[in-house]
């Protein structure tokens, strides 16, 4: 008890040192190495006992490393920070880079908007889904922002188009854009943005213990998110069609009223999915290949979603534009020197 009646006479009678040097040395009494730091402790703080200052020398003198027969061990971190720091790390996880050189070589829109022609392209083609979804025209359309871009046949470029709107909508000020790669047979939107493969809508909706947060990625552009079509499924149509997609649909449209979502599906006449998706969103961007799609698979395809409240058709890879050089005013070179 040597060290306690040191200790004791150093507080100098303080009821608040007397209080915190028994309840460390309560805990420490068996351990002689310890009670030896403790020591040393008080004598390298004689001149500050009963103040504030030498008590947290008392404090960090108790929770040194020691050696017990159960080797040796330190302090480890408070709770909240070790939490907070998980947290950090999962939300960079989630941010992905989009590859913008490759985007911008394989003829897309790009941050810097390299190509005017085209930026103003998909400013016309975005106008008139806006309105319906937020203007006047949505009255009456159930899930208006909800937009599903398909075609007839592969190779129309339903792709390019579902991506360039996504790029395009997401620059308006107080627009956000969900992109989902619904093309559950045929990926390919992670692809093009460069985007490594990750749990997605499939994962999703076939278990319980997946929600939104699980599978939707931030990316390197403000206001764009994007959700993979994750792994395949054989049963993937059916995937598509049960209750959990529904109330997948219904949230997506009630719970975020500013925010665009784009389901890029498969081909109408290649897979059933795409009928299934078009029953489910508000508007529907139907893809045509110029000169290159029959006119017979595109009355079939149309056919398909002809429940759909808005069907929007979009002439894709036309070789020239509608010439404006009427009456001898080019207005072509609008803006341009």
């Amino acid at each position: 008890m040597d060290i306690l009646e040191k200790a004791l006479e150093k507080s100098d009678g303080n009821e608040q040192n007397n209080v915190g040097l028994e309840r460390a040395l309560e805990k420490l009494e068996q351990d002689g190495e310890t009670a030896t730091s403790l020591e040393q402790a008080l004598d390298e703080n004689e001149s500050l006992i009963g103040s504030k200052q030498a008590e947290v020398s008392i404090d960090q003198a108790i929770v040194e490393p020691v050696q017990t027969n159960r080797g040796s061990f330190t302090e480890v971190p408070d709770k909240p920070n070790s939490e907070l720091s998980s947290e950090t790390a999962t939300a960079n996880k989630l941010i992905a880079n989009i590859n913008w050189g490759q985007l911008a070589h394989d003829g897309f829109l790009t941050k810097e908007q390299q190509n005017p022609a085209l930026v103003d392209e998909y400013r016309s083609i975005k106008r008139p889904l806006l309105y319906n979804a937020f203007g006047e025209g949505a009255e009456g359309i159930t899930r208006s922002n909800l937009i599903l871009v398909t075609s007839s046949v592969p190779g129309e470029g339903k792709t390019y188009n579902a991506i360039n709107l996504a790029l395009s909508i997401a620059n308006e000020r107080d627009k956000k854009v969900l992109l989902i790669d619904a093309d559950v047979a045929k990926p390919s939107i992670a692809k093009r943005l460069g985007i490594k493969g990750s749990p997605g809508l499939i994962e999703y909706l076939e278990s319980d213990e997946l929600d939104f947060t699980d599978i939707s990625l931030k990316t390197d552009l403000p206001g764009l998110q994007i959700i993979p079509a994750g792994k395949q499924h054989a049963f993937s149509t059916e995937l598509l069609s049960s209750n959990k997609m529904v109330q997948f649909v219904d949230e997506l449209s009630q719970r975020y009223p500013d925010r665009i979502v784009i389901f890029d599906s498969p081909p109408l006449l290649a897979a059933t999915q795409a009928e299934v998706l078009s029953s489910l969103v508000g508007q529907v961007v139907f893809v045509i290949g110029a000169e290159t799609t029959m006119q017979n698979a595109v009355n079939d395809a149309l056919k398909k979603i002809q429940g759909a409240d808005i069907v929007l058709a979009l002439l894709n890879k036309a070789r020239q534009g509608l010439n404006i050089n009427y009456y001898g005013y080019n207005y072509g070179q609008y803006g341009q020197d």
